[in-house]
């Protein structure tokens, strides 16, 4: 049985090695030069948590894996975390804020509808000149933001890409669907030349249109803008359908990663390092079980942080970097909202 997957490729299921194309090196091309991140100070365990839910503090560790998150302060807003996320990864690549030609913020809960929060970030480090827009691709939003600087710096310079979410700023403190799963924080990198054999190989990003109520924040847009009625009913906070994600995620996660490793001609042994989108504890051990990369380590930060958003990939990426080797082959794999998926290959 083949099916055909979002990366072009027919597959087999499962996947046994045969007919995987050459592998792909990078040319000298674009990588991440450096990492940073930023967590707000304010750690909220379970047993905060499971008083405001009204649940067993137990319960939320056995059901996400979760067993803190943090949260911002209230007059901190998603710049204010992304702006020492962003001067990590700047000095860690060794540049300042004006050797950047690119600016992009992933994010789902930006400062205000308007300016995009990375004029706001771009402003406070001091990157002047810089192009500075947002992307919305939820908790898949770094990936595609780093897919797109990649592209804009190919003939040259330097990006800074920030994953930041304060989701806290529109959870329902009552759903407990919800509420027990998602942190405040950001991560960053920075991109720029890269010499031969190091660098992104390649990214694939994807969505899924017909699955777009599974996530959702369903007033203050254009077509139901705030209102004391939006507000009466709670269409202002974040809602999901948790068992549609779940099955979402099983069914479509593991054969993307497969296909677009195999369109890449990269046996699942090459693999070194596998960053997952952090969405839930227990749904990455599933998740990790099925792809069963042998020679891999699956990285995670959600027992820590909960679920991010679009800042769980380089915040994850960034406390893992002290255990790459030059040249590992590293995955990053990131699903949320849309529903939409970014999947892209690293030599480190």
């Amino acid at each position: 049985m083949t099916r055909d997957c979002f990366c072009g490729c027919a597959l087999a299921e499962p996947l046994d090695g045969a007919g995987v194309h050459e592998p792909r090196t990078p040319v000298p091309g674009v990588g991440v030069l450096g990492c940073g991140s930023h967590l707000p100070e304010w750690e909220v365990g379970n047993d905060v948590v499971a008083t405001e839910v009204g649940v067993e503090e137990s319960w939320i560790e056995r059901k996400t894996g979760i067993r803190t998150r943090r949260r911002a302060a209230p007059w901190q807003a998603a710049s204010d975390l992304a702006a020492p996320a962003a001067e990590e990864a700047l000095r860690r690549a060794g540049l300042t804020a004006a050797d950047l030609s690119v600016v992009v913020v992933a994010t789902s809960t930006p400062d205000s509808p308007q300016p995009a929060t990375a004029c706001v970030l771009q402003d406070r480090i001091g990157a002047v000149g810089a192009a500075a827009f947002d992307v919305n691709a939820v908790c898949s939003g770094f990936v595609f933001a780093l897919e797109t600087a990649r592209r804009l710096i190919a003939d040259g310079g330097h990006a800074l890409v920030v994953g930041v979410d304060v989701y806290s700023r529109i959870l329902d403190p009552t759903d407990r669907r919800t509420a027990v799963l998602f942190g405040d924080g950001a991560g960053a990198v920075v991109l720029g030349p890269t010499p031969p054999g190091r660098g992104i190989v390649a990214s694939a990003l994807t969505s899924y249109g017909q699955h777009a109520d599974l996530i959702k924040v369903a007033a203050g847009g254009s077509r139901i803008p705030a209102s004391k009625e939006s507000l009466a009913a709670g269409e202002h906070y974040f809602s999901m359908d948790g068992r549609g994600v779940r099955d979402f995620v099983a069914r479509e996660v593991p054969t993307a990663v497969r296909c677009f490793l195999a369109d890449l001609g990269y046996p699942a042994d090459t693999v070194r390092h596998f960053v997952p989108h952090q969405a839930n504890g227990r749904m990455l051990a599933e998740l990790e079980a099925e792809l069963a990369f042998p020679a891999a380590r699956a990285h995670y930060t959600v027992e820590r942080y909960g679920n991010t958003g679009a800042a769980s990939v380089p915040i994850t990426l960034a406390a893992a970097q002290h255990e790459f080797a030059e040249g590992d082959v590293v995955v990053l794999a990131a699903f949320g909202g849309g529903m939409a998926m970014g999947l892209s290959l690293l030599h480190w």
